[in-house]
């Protein structure tokens, strides 16, 4: 995190040489991460269940960043 505000980088890498940077920001039982990239924008939304056990997500894509399509559904547990 950047001392200077609440948003943290995530920096991604995998085997296909794939490299991207996201913004994110974690409060309120709400964990974001996107990034905005010419032709390919990208959201993920996770809510953290009031009992702290698991976390319901979803990654959504955009080619405009105005309309988005749900890309998958993931859940995180404890």
């Amino acid at each position: 995190m950047d001392d200077a505000g609440e948003e943290f980088t995530v920096l991604y890498a995998d085997a296909r040489g794939v490299h991207r940077v996201y913004r994110m920001t974690f409060g309120d039982g709400r964990w974001r991460m996107w990034r905005a990239a010419p032709g390919f924008h990208q959201r993920f939304t996770g809510t953290l269940r009031e009992d702290g056990a698991a976390i319901d997500a979803r990654w959504e894509r955009s080619e405009d960043g105005a309309d988005w399509a749900l890309d998958f559904r993931l859940a995180y547990r404890r």
